[in-house]
């Protein structure tokens, strides 16, 4: 069973008022299903980083509450520090830990982004993987001139306009919402207090000035004494041993020396492990070899093997037995519809060519996903249905009590297992919808995988209509049988029309060779 897990690592301009701090992460722990894993906050930057895991709607949650906490708490108008800043809330990253893509992480983040422009009325900028234009994949670009700048600029130029909220600062400042892979947070001290010192080591190991591909850098000074502060962004391609000794070499240049390091928040143990292995020249090591490793390998195997193998559904509706049959069918093919939707609004999201239909697409991704869901909720009811009917035809019939109580239940679980099927039909009917609208304006070259989803949909709607056209012959309330036949009829003219205008629309837009 798969345990969707992502990391969040929002940034706060405030680290001098604990008072605000704690209330931001009390806010964030509040929420269920979220875990405070670290917090740092620096003094000089004025500016505390939060990492806390969770499952994705509960992460979701907990971020617009931090977002929208901190912009009633922190003023940037009365605030200074080192780091560069544009917002109370300055930048809220997030990253797929286990059973978590990516692109989930990019569709968190503009929901996040939608609602915090929306609702609270914030600037937001999407960025690194959400980014909405290139030119926004990299934080500087965005983040350059600071607050003070971003207030003159905002809205003149594609990457400093927002792509959610207002184009305006308020005390709040803007925000910037992203999705990325995991970053290392890395500052190393240096032993000397001439921050001159740092920004020219700065400006020689970061990636924009000609330095290590995965480093961003700047030099500051911190608690007296000069400071790299640095994010690795890939430490497996530019390792953290390669850019402490770029460091430890360059600094050498100007008679200075590292002094020591310190991590913002976490860094994953394949890191360390990577640095200790270059440091002590422990060559053909494995992972395998670590201890703790070699132990949660095999608490990972032994749990594996008495978990008891699950057949595919595939597998279960080839079984010989009486469910699940057609009516689980029917919602299984139509949750294939509602993801083949899905896909192709996300193929449309986020490209150029598309963007004035970009936040219908992404509402589009919103209701199929959630239709999806339902679907495969309805798979299970379906079955249940159906053997709640059974069950009750297995009541005992000796007496009229008996024989009165047994029709009765009969009756009401034949009812019920009719209305489960229409409701599937009703579900596919909006998947068909949908799946016109994305090949009606969606990416082109994904107008087949639409139309393929709303012709899913529209087996599954037939199927479904089945199912409850059986099921009307079992009940004897004429009245409720007529209400059930009328749906049913409705829907199958709206999908008829549907499709009609579907093979039409694949012959216009889609220049499909269709008589």
């Amino acid at each position: 069973m798969s345990n969707p897990l992502i990391e969040c690592i929002p940034n706060f301009s405030e680290a001098r008022k604990p008072e605000i701090v704690q209330q931001i992460i009390d806010t964030i722990s509040s929420v269920q299903g979220v875990h405070v894993l670290d917090h740092h906050s620096d003094q000089d930057h004025n500016r505390t980083v939060v990492t806390y895991v969770g499952d994705p709607k509960s992460v979701e949650e907990a971020a617009f509450l931090a977002i929208e906490l901190a912009s009633k708490l922190i003023d940037l108008d009365q605030h200074t520090g080192e780091h560069p800043r544009i917002g109370a809330t300055d930048v809220v990253p997030f990253v797929p830990i286990s059973d978590v893509t990516m692109q989930e992480c990019v569709e968190l983040a503009q929901r996040v982004a939608k609602r915090v422009g929306d609702t609270l009325n914030i600037p937001v900028f999407l960025y690194e993987e959400a980014a909405s234009i290139p030119e926004k994949q990299n934080l500087e670009n965005i983040r350059s001139g600071q607050f003070e700048k971003l207030k003159i600029e905002i809205g003149k130029t594609p990457v400093k306009t927002p792509d959610f909220g207002p184009s305006s600062l308020g005390k709040a400042g803007a925000t910037v919402i992203g999705a990325r892979q995991p970053l290392i947070a890395f500052n190393i001290y240096l032993t000397t207090n001439d921050v001159g010192i740092a920004q020219k080591i700065a400006k020689a190991v970061r990636h924009s000035s000609g330095g290590l591909r995965y480093v961003k850098g700047m030099g500051v000074l911190v608690e007296g004494r000069a400071q790299v502060s640095m994010n690795l962004t890939n430490f497996r391609k530019t390792p953290v041993a390669r850019v402490v000794e770029f460091v430890r070499r360059e600094a050498e240049r100007y008679g200075v020396g590292i002094h020591h390091s310190e991590l913002v928040g976490l860094i994953p143990q394949d890191a360390l492990t990577e640095a200790a292995q270059w440091y002590i020249q422990l060559d053909g090591f494995q992972n395998e070899q670590i201890l703790e490793q070699r132990l949660f390998q095999v608490m990972r195997e032994t749990t594996g093997k008495t978990q008891e193998p699950t057949l595919d559904f595939l597998d279960q509706l080839a079984a010989a037995t009486p469910t699940p049959g057609g009516g689980s069918a029917a919602a299984h093919i139509a949750a294939a519809g509602a993801a083949l939707v899905a896909m192709v609004a996300r193929l449309t999201a986020g490209k150029k060519k598309y963007l004035d239909v970009q936040e219908r697409m992404l509402t589009i991704i919103d209701q199929a996903e959630n239709l999806r869901g339902k679907l495969n909720e309805a798979v299970i009811k379906d079955s249940t249905a159906f053997e709640n009917v059974m069950d009750a035809f297995r009541l005992p019939k000796n007496t009229d009590v008996e024989i009165q109580v047994r029709n009765e239940t009969i009756q009401n679980a034949t009812i019920h297992a009719a209305e489960v099927p229409l409701q599937v039909a009703s579900m596919a009917l909006e998947v068909m919808k949908l799946a016109y609208e994305a090949a009606q304006t969606g990416n082109l070259n994904a107008i087949s995988d639409a139309a393929s989803g709303l012709f899913f949909a529209k087996s599954a709607l037939m199927s479904a209509s089945l199912n409850v056209r059986t099921n009307t012959l079992g009940i004897k309330d004429q009245e409720v049988n007529k209400n059930l036949l009328e749906s049913i009829q409705k829907l199958e003219n709206q999908s008829n029309s549907i499709e009609n205008m579907t093979w039409q629309l694949l012959k216009e837009r889609g220049g499909f060779p269709i008589p």
